[in-house]
């Protein structure tokens, strides 16, 4: 089975194994020689997988602040709100206590994408199953809205560790918004653009950071080439974030990943690359080349779609850096993209 641009299943999974390296374990092996008929598909064989590991270790507890009408005193007594009881003839007193419990936000976050995925139409039946076998263990753990999630407020430790490349998955699918349709069935968005930019980009940073982790493959804050003074402040420019940034010897290459549906654009029937593609990585490049030394490169590498005409360019300025647009064929065998991503730091000069 395929997604759009012609993508197999499959290389979708491998590009995981690279973004996440969990999955090269043994628990997730068996996986490559399975067939899935969508994305999501996929994602929930990992995701039973991952939470059966979980179950076997015990899910992650944690002392939660929780309020109760009690017969007898526990924990901080709430006096305006036991008043108002009194007032009203019951006798209960409240308390706010901290209980030990698994109903927090580690497995809330696992239960929500579940049954999301439950509700989705291409996930297999069989699956599903598995699914609803494991959800049994999540009984007393509540769904949590997507948008109230604070993704960056999580942090993981010794004991939350294993959740993080569960979680990780998660974020794909729950950032998609739910849709209802006229007949008030329940659906998820497709797997738009966005999410496949952003596994595409964390398989290349992870794909040179375990074949090439002489380049140093990191993403880098570039700082504006600008003069401060009373009147301005570099506080209020942009963030400039690189995708990539690998150093080769004495040269630095910026590569800044793309996956659209249209790699080019079209105007006045003359085709070009995307303009804020090039403006962007022209920007990184001459601001981190403030000495215009020439030793700074970019590359716009972009994920290729079915259109007629792929852009596969390279330009250099009076500076002698050198800006280049290629793109990889994510349709192709596996082996076929890891060579075309090694050739890539050995450009020609």
């Amino acid at each position: 089975m395929i997604i759009d641009k012609g993508i197999p299943i499959k290389n979708v999974y491998y590009m995981l194994t690279y973004a996440f390296k969990e999955l090269r374990h043994n628990n997730y092996e068996h996986i490559t020689g399975e067939e899935f008929k969508d994305i999501h598909d996929l994602f929930a064989e990992i995701l039973s997988l991952g939470i059966a590991c979980l179950l076997k270790q015990g899910l992650h507890r944690q002392y939660i602040v929780q309020e109760d009408d009690l017969q007898t005193l526990r924990g901080k007594l709430l006096l305006q709100n036991t008043l108002k009881k009194r007032m009203a003839r019951d006798m209960r007193l409240v308390c706010e206590f901290d209980t030990f419990s698994e109903n927090n936000v580690f497995n809330q976050i696992l239960k929500s994408c579940v049954f999301l995925l439950l509700r989705h139409s291409d996930v297999s039946t069989e699956r599903k199953v598995k699914l609803r076998k494991l959800m049994i263990y999540f009984e007393t753990v509540d769904e949590i809205s997507p948008a109230s999630i604070r993704w960056n407020m999580l942090r993981y430790d010794r004991n939350t560790r294993t959740y993080q490349m569960l979680h990780s998955l998660c974020y794909f699918l729950l950032q998609s918004r739910l849709l209802t349709t006229e007949t008030g069935h329940v659906k998820m968005e497709s797997f738009s653009d966005a999410h496949m930019n952003l596994l595409f980009q964390r398989f290349v940073m992870e794909f040179y950071k375990k074949k090439f982790p002489e380049y140093r493959p990191r993403a880098k804050q570039i700082k504006w080439n600008m003069c401060e003074n009373e009147s301005t402040s570099a506080a209020m420019l942009p963030i400039m974030q690189t995708d990539i940034t690998l150093a080769l010897g004495e040269r630095t290459l910026i590569i800044d990943t793309k996956y659209y549906s249209k790699t080019t654009q079209e105007h006045w029937e003359k085709v070009s690359i995307h303009s804020p593609n090039f403006y962007q990585i022209h920007t990184y490049v001459t601001n981190e080349d403030q000495y215009h030394t020439g030793l700074v490169d970019g590359l716009l590498l972009y994920a290729k779609t079915s259109s007629d005409i792929q852009p596969d360019a390279q330009f250099t300025n009076h500076d002698g850096n050198i800006f280049m647009v290629k793109t990889l064929d994510l349709s192709q065998d596996f082996s076929k993209i890891e060579e075309q991503l090694k050739e890539i730091p050995h450009y020609k000069i």
